[in-house]
């Protein structure tokens, strides 16, 4: 394995400032950073956000205990460069820096995980390049690659078995506003309980590192005009013979566990799981049991 180690101060300190980051180049030379932790065999693990400095991801609730987690930052994130081309943040286009860091490892087949949009990317590298891929683990994925969309009703009748909740009464109105089309800035941040199961303190510091951690104009970029081909996609991964997992939270309105179940009816080989009383942060609400079953869908046939 070669490239550059360059040495990083963590966002918000949770890394020890001497911590040194490999890298490696993308094929446009962009030089792009990642990091790993933990033992055992490697697991890529793409974030979401879109295009949100991986940090969030943390080691996943304690999955690096059982795997070695393999985190890139993607480009113009993070401790990533930032492109020269900045149409190269569309998500079809970054499948290349996935692959160029699985040549990079050495690895000839890579179990590959995806959260949230980070999951779109994940399938549209699984449907590229199927015969370098031994699992795949879709949590609380974006569904926008294979063309799935979750309905304002779905959302807003999965929100409304949160009514017991202290915050209940203006984030449900927040996400009104949101499903109908007329939620702005604000509107969009008090619907953030509902995408946590517990909205506790960690989960108000998780909220307010994602607003300083996002690339904003990737973001943009990552789902723009030609970035997915869902039907081409569909037909890939219905093709696609390595196991699946696809993990639901309970109380996701992001990805309510409905649309999630006809998701992994796309492959021919998916478990289909929802955890109990999560969000769109599973590992945050109840690490042992994500940790529980990521491990014993990965662990070896």
């Amino acid at each position: 394995m070669t490239g550059e180690w360059i040495p990083v101060a963590g966002p918000g300190g949770r890394l020890p400032r001497s911590t040194l980051v490999p890298t490696y180049l993308a094929p446009d030379r962009t030089r792009l950073a990642y990091r790993t932790v933990g033992d055992g065999a490697p697991l890529l693990c793409l974030p979401g956000g879109p295009m949100q400095d991986s940090a969030y991801l943390e080691e996943l609730g304690g999955l690096s205990r059982h795997r070695r987690l393999t985190v890139p930052d993607l480009r113009g994130t993070g401790r990533s460069e930032h492109p020269a081309d900045s149409s190269s943040y569309r998500c079809d286009r970054l499948v290349d820096d996935v692959e160029a860091l699985r040549e990079h490892l050495g690895l000839h087949r890579i179990d590959l995980l995806g959260h949230s949009a980070g999951a779109n990317l994940a399938a549209l590298y699984t449907a590229r390049h199927p015969e370098r891929v031994s699992t795949l683990t879709l949590v609380t994925p974006g569904t926008a690659a294979v063309g799935l969309s979750a309905s304002g009703e779905q959302r807003l009748a999965l929100a409304r078995c949160r009514a017991g909740e202290p915050w209940y009464p203006a984030a449900y109105a927040a996400l009104e506003a949101v499903t109908a089309g007329r939620g702005g800035g604000p509107e969009w941040g008090a619907v953030a309980p509902f995408f946590h199961g517990r909205w506790d303190a960690e989960a108000r510091r998780h909220h307010a590192a994602a607003e300083v951690q996002r690339n904003a104009e990737a973001a943009g970029i990552f789902a723009s005009a030609g970035a997915f081909e869902p039907a081409g996609t569909r037909a890939a991964l219905a093709a696609f013979e390595g196991r699946v997992l696809v993990l639901a939270g309970e109380f996701d309105v992001n990805s309510p566990p409905g649309l999630l179940a006809d998701y992994a009816d796309l492959f021919p080989r998916a478990t289909f799981t929802v955890q109990a009383g999560a969000g769109h942060y599973p590992w945050q609400d109840d690490a042992d049991r994500f940790v529980s079953t990521l491990a014993g869908f990965l662990a070896p046939a």
